[in-house]
């Protein structure tokens, strides 16, 4: 199994807005084509920085292909959603991880 974790950097005061938005429409419309399993948001404690705040999005993924299928299928389209509606406000990047034990 795989993890597809996205890491957020989010200005502090839009990060409860984007919590909400996650939850609300992201998660859904991710979960919808069954690919993406168990989401989790996680608040990152270790990089605190004045007037924001960090998120990890975590997600199990059977392998990479479903994983780049979802990509193209749903994920720009998603992640296209996010800019229109938070701008430059919250920023991210992805990692695909692999579960030991």
């Amino acid at each position: 199994m795989l993890i597809y974790n996205t890491t957020y950097h989010v200005e502090t005061n839009d990060a409860r807005n984007f919590i909400i938005w996650l939850n609300e429409c992201y998660i859904p419309a991710a979960e919808a084509s069954g690919d993406l399993k168990n989401p989790r948001i996680l608040r990152v404690l270790s990089h605190k920085e004045q007037d924001s705040e960090c998120f990890s999005l975590q997600w199990e993924v059977a392998d990479s292909a479903v994983l780049h299928r979802w990509l193209v299928a749903e994920g720009t389209r998603l992640d296209a959603e996010m800019k229109k509606i938070f701008k430059d406000k919250v920023i991210g990047f992805s990692t695909l991880m692999e579960v030991i034990k």
